[in-house]
């Protein structure tokens, strides 16, 4: 499996505009083949900054992800939208396990 945990940033007052592109690239995502997680959620100390997670099945699953149709799209809002200072970091990781 592969975990992928970062942040994005973009400015505060583009958080509202941006929430539909986040959604449907949520989505889209959600539905892939492979994706067994995926979501964004805003730091609740710093207006803007974006927290990343990600959990695939293989490589395989992620490089589809990587070349579908809502992440070209969501990508191209970036620079309209602020979008930037990203940092993603993958992980190889085992199966979860309860606690």
């Amino acid at each position: 499996m592969l975990l992928i945990v970062g942040t994005v940033r973009l400015p505060p007052e583009n958080l509202e505009r941006a929430k539909p592109a986040m959604r449907a690239m949520v989505q889209a995502s959600r539905a892939e083949a492979g994706c067994l997680e995926y979501g964004y959620a805003e730091d609740v100390l710093q207006p803007g900054l974006i927290h990343v997670k990600e959990c695939w099945t293989d490589q395989a699953a992620l490089d589809a992800h990587f070349a579908s149709a809502h992440i070209q799209l969501w990508r191209a809002a970036w620079p309209a939208l602020g979008i930037g200072d990203r940092d993603l970091r993958v992980y190889e990781v085992q199966p979860p396990r309860a606690t």
